[in-house]
Parts: structure tokens; sequence; C-alpha cells
């Protein structure tokens, strides 16, 4: 594939969230039959604001590897449930118990308690859904039926809670390796999926599926130092949730741990990991590049 400088990133990570949230509009369509107080907790939870990282990073991925855009449309839907599902669960008072997400009343709420669990549950069904009719060839739509319940599940994103739940009130105990081990799979796992997905669209080639996994890993972890910082010196109405929360549960964190300068320059550390894994890709990788710094360099 020739490189070329083709739209620039801001433009087209502008074109591709619109066409995110068009798409996940579609998946949520008031016509589709649903109990309505359970759909609308559903709509609060996906349709109220969002970076919409995930979806992006799947947009940009397949992008970078030829994928029709067509085919993208699907999987970057699917994690963006996926993650949508996570935050509801995460929100209650069973786990982190916060009453704001997005600048708005977290689910439970802003309806109850049995509703977000349901709405949880059902949009995390509704990522498979979508992610099974998915248009392109049964094999590869296979392939990223499993990435996304991998990354979803024990060995992913539940997973990695579960490890953040226990080391809740210990923070100051837990080890550097540890730490990096519970994000690697609490918001890592999901981060690398949909850079996966993207790419299994396209038909990628190991070679290319394993530079694209270093630069998920990075940004993975990139992602978590930075909401560990902004937790520090963010304040609540710019993040759009609570802030002081990791401190006030003696959460683990990198700053807790190593301090805000070597928290610092662990993102820089990872910023040029990124880099690295992005430079044999050329102008193709602009978008992937961009989302790298934005979450490195973001105020929410």
């Amino acid at each position: 594939m020739a490189d070329h400088p083709g739209p620039a990133p801001a433009a087209l990570l502008d074109a591709w969230r619109a066409r995110i949230d068009l798409a996940l509009e579609r998946s949520l369509d008031p016509a589709t039959g649903s109990e309505p107080r359970l759909l609308a907790g559903m709509r609060h939870a996906v349709l109220l604001g969002g970076k919409r990282m995930r979806p992006l990073l799947t947009q940009a991925s397949g992008h970078a590897c030829g994928a029709d855009a067509d085919a993208l449309d699907a999987p970057a839907v699917a994690i963006e449930l996926v993650h949508a599902y996570s935050l509801v669960h995460d929100d209650l008072p069973a786990m982190d118990d916060d009453a704001l997400r997005r600048g708005q009343a977290t689910v439970h709420v802003a309806f109850d308690e049995a509703t977000a669990i349901l709405v949880g549950d059902a949009l995390q069904s509704l990522a498979f859904q979508v992610l099974a009719d998915a248009p392109v060839s049964d094999a590869r739509r296979v392939a990223m039926l499993h990435e996304l319940a991998v990354a979803a599940g024990a060995r992913g994103m539940c997973g990695g809670q579960a490890l953040d739940l226990a080391a809740t009130g210990n923070g100051a105990s837990a080890g550097l390796e540890a730490l990096e081990r519970l994000h690697a799979l609490k918001t890592g796992a999901l981060i690398r999926a949909a850079v996966r997905m993207g790419a299994l669209a396209a038909g990628a080639g190991p070679d290319l599926h394993q530079r694209l996994d270093t630069y998920a890993d990075a940004l993975g972890l990139a992602f978590q130092i930075r909401d560990d910082l902004l937790d520090v010196e963010g304040e609540s109405d710019v993040l759009g949730k609570t802030a002081g929360k990791d401190a006030a549960q003696d959460k683990a964190t990198f700053p807790a741990l190593i301090g805000l300068e070597a928290s610092r320059a662990r993102l820089a550390e990872l910023a040029a990991a990124m880099d690295a894994a992005l430079e044999p890709l050329g102008p193709r990788a602009d978008a992937l590049r961009a989302l790298g710094e934005l979450a490195i360099h973001r105020s929410h």
C-alpha cells in the first residue's frame, strides 16, 4: 500500500466520531421494541457524550490497515457498547459508588440500581449482537467476536476490575508490576481489542498485528496513568466525573505508588514506544498517532 498524506488526522477523527455516534444511535433505536425504561437507561449510558476513544481506535486501526469503511462500523459500535456497560457497572454502589459520569448523573442515580444492572447486561448483549451482524467474512467475524469476548471477560476487563477491587483500601501495598498488570487487564485489554478488531476487519497480517499490539499496550497503560494524574490534578466539572476518588478510597494508582513526576516520565516513555511501533506505517497511521497524543495530553 502506497503512503500518501490523505485527510488531516483531526478531520478523519471528526468524521469518524460523527459516523460512530450515528451508528450508536441506530443500535439504540427506540423502534427496537425494548422496554422503555431499560432503553432509556441504555441511551443515557451511551449517547450523552464520551471521548469515543475505543471506537476511534478501531476506525483508525482499520484505516491504517486498509479496511473497508463499512466493515468498521459494527466493531466500533460493539467496543463502545461494552465500554459503556463497564462504566455503568463500575459506577454502582457495590463498585466505585459514583454519582457523576460524563458530566451527567450515573445510570443508577438517574434511574435506580436494578435498572443500571440490567442496562449494563443489555448493552453487553447488544454489543455481541451488533458484531455478529458485521458485514465481513465468517472467519473475520468469528475472530472479532473472540477478541471482544476475551477482552471483556475474566482474562481481560472483568479480571482487571476484580484486581482493582481487591487492591482498594490497600493502595500503598501494591507493587509496580502488579499495578501494571491490573491496568493491562482493566483498561488495556479493551483498548487492545479495539485496535485488533480494526486490523482483523482489514485482514492484516501477523507482522502488522504485532506492531499494533505494541502500540495498543503502550496506549492502554498511558491512558490509565493519565487518568490517575487527572484524578489528582483535575476538577470534577472538567473531568465529568468525581475528582479525588482514588485517594479517598486508597486505590492503587501510579501517582500514589511512584509519584507525580515519575508518572509523567513514564508517560513520555510510553509516547516514544507508540511512535516507534507506528513508524514503519508512515502517514496512514497518523490518526493512531493523534489518538496516542490525545490519550497522553487529554484534560478529561
